[in-house]
């Protein structure tokens, strides 16, 4: 064996219904994973519709296919039909038997590092999720304190939360179709953090979400900053569509959207928002529907909206539909910042230090914002199946968070519809999402999507966009 490679021959073949090159490999791990109970890797060779290989499968292949330019989770599955991904158990570890894997994957036969070692994160990810959380007594996920105490414990075994450092971790938001300056304008953004000493957190795709590492990378290299982390959170369904970027050296993989949100901030200190589609809706609305709540009025957590001159109609739209939607209360809690990663980083740096006051005085930890407040309106599960898309209450006669957490889920929907693979299925099978709901709502909630479709933001660049949904007032 040379380095971490299998020194068995890879063969080069060619997908049969495309013409997709691909390669086949055997896989060593390059850290400790590489010790699985019998029934840990029987349930990952279980490839029955029961089991969990067709999940493994699926984040396996995203995975592979980084960089590629790709959005749609069922597209991605039908291209590379004949993927298939096993586990050789030896005396001495596990190899990964990939087959059909995109070639992209790989340079001069060998499989690139970082991919690698994302491949791994997502076979410690499924077994954690699977072995310790799902009908471990140990964690009550019908509770909002078991379902964040489950978060702590996947963020803690993908070695996330780090004892011992200075609060730092900004959480970049935005889209993964956005033009190229607004692209350009996420890398210096990052680098401008970068050069502050901070860290980046992004939903690990390509876009907004490669874009702010990519800037912090050098910032980090001019202050000869090294250990500089690059921490990506995604899930299941999203991972199609937002592959994780080669930059980031810290990936976990949560077990649904809604945990991936309240991931994003348990851990990180503040969150820059870039222009995006329908995902970064859902995003904010997330972050506003927990600053809202009662119990979190007093909490520090900096938040700015940023983008290039270009851009500053795209944030006049989301700053109307917010006051529209969730009221002045919301849009109090945000800047908007336009054309200008400097001050974007300086003010973020002053955040930041006011959250480490906080944390500091009311002896909360750096790593995991534990005092947050999350109602479970935000943290249970929601299916986007046609009925429950139909039946959310989309009215004003509930509180501000409450409406926040239902216009979530719309927009959770409808990114589920645009790009994951069940989602455009069921779209397939039963037509358009139907959202119902009061004309005071409806109306900028259809404004604000019609927008984003008109600027391309529901679809990668060049890609046609056929609406999922179908606005009801």
């Amino acid at each position: 064996m040379t380095n971490s490679y299998s020194n068995n021959p890879y063969i080069s073949t060619h997908h049969e219904s495309g013409n997709y090159e691909t390669i086949d490999a055997i896989i060593s791990p390059m850290g400790p994973l590489n010790i699985l109970s019998k029934i840990e890797v029987s349930k990952l060779l279980d490839a029955s519709q029961s089991g969990l290989y067709n999940l493994f499968r699926s984040c396996s292949l995203a995975v592979l296919n980084c960089g590629n330019y790709l959005d749609d989770g069922k597209e991605l599955l039908e291209r590379y039909s004949d993927f298939s991904i096993s586990i050789i158990q030896e005396e001495r570890g596990i190899k990964l038997d990939v087959r059909g894997a995109p070639a992209s994957a790989f340079v001069d036969g060998k499989m690139i590092k970082g991919i690698s070692e994302h491949l791994f994160t997502v076979l410690r990810d499924v077994i954690y999720a699977s072995d310790e959380l799902r009908g471990n007594a140990k964690f009550n996920l019908s509770t909002s304190e078991g379902i964040t105490d489950a978060v702590f414990h996947m963020l803690r075994n993908a070695g996330l939360l780090q004892p011992g450092r200075d609060p730092n971790l900004v959480v970049c938001w935005g889209g993964h179709s956005i033009s190229r300056g607004e692209y350009d304008y996420t890398k210096e953004v990052g680098y401008a953090l970068g050069l502050r000493g901070m860290d980046i957190c992004t939903g690990c795709g390509p876009g907004a979400m490669k874009g702010p590492m990519k800037g912090a990378t050098i910032g980090h290299a001019k202050q000869r900053i090294s250990g500089g982390r690059y921490v990506g959170i995604t899930e299941p369904g999203i991972i199609a569509a937002e592959a994780p970027n080669p930059i980031v050296n810290q990936l976990t993989i949560m077990p649904d959207i809604e945990k991936r949100l309240e991931a994003f901030v348990r851990t990180g200190h503040g969150i820059v928002i870039f222009p995006g589609g329908a995902g970064t809706a859902e995003e904010i609305l997330y972050i506003l529907g927990i600053l809202l709540h009662p119990d979190n009025r007093d909490i520090p957590f900096p938040l700015i909206f940023t983008g290039p001159a270009s851009a500053a109609d795209y944030f006049d739209h989301i700053h109307q539909f917010i006051g529209d939607t969730i009221g002045a209360d919301a849009q109090n809690r945000y800047k908007i910042i336009i054309n200008d990663p400097e001050t974007v980083a300086r003010e973020m740096l002053k955040g930041i230090k006011t959250v480490r006051e906080f944390r500091k005085k009311t002896d909360d930890a750096y790593y995991f914002n534990w005092q947050l407040k999350i109602s479970p309106d935000f943290q249970q599960p929601f299916a986007p199946t046609h009925i429950n898309m139909r039946n959310l209450e989309l009215h004003k006669n509930q509180e501000s968070h409450l409406l926040a957490a239902n216009l979530r889920r719309a927009f959770s929907g409808i990114v589920a519809g645009n790009v994951k693979d069940e989602g455009i299925r069921a779209i397939e099978e039963h037509g358009h999402f139907e959202l119902h709901g009061d004309a005071s709502i409806m109306q900028p909630v259809d404004a604000l999507l019609t927008s984003f479709a008109e600027q391309s933001r529901m679809k990668l660049p060049g890609r046609h966009y056929k609406p999922c949904y179908r606005i009801i007032k």
